[in-house]
């Protein structure tokens, strides 16, 4: 399809790591970004950012939270030679009162959207709802092997997209010219509350994991008692709160308007998770 690398930072990553798979699965060859590859790409290490963009014309963006980097990077690889970037943003990034003013990753993919927007490259834009690859590899795992996940998510439900679904988006993206200067919202068919999705990963795996709804003072004292910085700890209970407030329970066309088919089920995902191992002890 090209010659050229398409570079993927976080490339080892819940999206980034599938994103790269899918792109080789497809014959493109495709460039992991990270601490560990060859050439070795660190987001906090500018010196590192040449060799991983040298001959790259396309890169997939998965930002760095905590530092706002993903503007001088697009900067960076326009010099460079790139010619488009889609970027990886998150739900929420042009809602009023979604994220805190002090979230760290509301900052993050607000500054990077209008980074990317206005870099003069041709562009794209994955706005993700939660994903549900957090049950199985990410956040919420450790507290599914134990049997309680306890957060300040209320009765609120959320849209859980695939994990599978964002990197096809993106790789899509990458790979045909229909998705430029499109912002494509993404989430799975159907919501679900906490204790709705550990219902269904109870029933795949014969493993009862019951969820505790916290307040939101009560999460964030409890992750404190735990070693947790509060700075830390208070980003956490942010970043649930959407789900409390209701602001995640909405459902989006992104992934059926990008690939032309349905957003994949939250059972079809755990279905799969539980058969590859992902809550074996």
């Amino acid at each position: 399809m090209t010659e050229h690398p398409i570079l993927i930072t976080g490339g080892t990553g819940k999206v980034g790591g599938r994103a790269v798979s899918q792109l080789r699965a497809k014959g493109a060859p495709a460039r992991v970004g990270s601490r560990s590859s060859n050439p070795r790409f660190d987001w906090t290490d500018q010196s590192t950012w040449d060799a991983a963009l040298e001959g790259v014309k396309k890169v997939f963006v998965v930002p760095h939270d905590g530092e706002l980097l993903t503007r001088p990077f697009v900067q960076r690889a326009k010099e460079l030679g790139v010619e488009r970037v889609v970027l990886l943003s998150g739900r929420g990034a042009d809602v009023p009162g979604y994220a805190s003013e002090d979230s760290i990753a509301g900052k993050t993919h607000i500054d990077g959207e209008d980074a990317v927007r206005n870099c003069g490259l041709e562009w794209t834009i994955v706005r993700p709802a939660w994903f549900a690859q957090n049950f199985s590899e990410g956040f919420f795992r450790d507290a599914v092997m134990a049997g309680e996940l306890r957060l300040p998510a209320g009765d609120g439900a959320a849209s859980f997209v695939d994990a599978e679904d964002i990197a096809a988006v993106a790789v899509a993206a990458l790979t045909e010219d229909k998705h430029v200067g499109k912002t494509y919202e993404l989430s799975g068919p159907s919501a679900l509350t906490i204790g709705e999705a550990l219902a269904l990963i109870s029933e795949a795996t014969g493993r009862t994991v019951r969820y505790v709804p916290l307040s939101p003072e009560d999460f964030v004292a409890e992750l404190i008692a735990e070693g947790w910085p509060k700075a830390d700890a208070e980003d956490y209970a942010d970043s649930v709160g959407p789900i409390r407030r209701d602001m995640d329970s909405h459902l989006s066309d992104g992934v059926e308007a990008a690939l032309g088919r349905p957003a994949r089920p939250f059972a079809q995902f755990v279905s799969d998770a539980a058969a590859a191992g992902a809550w074996r002890d």
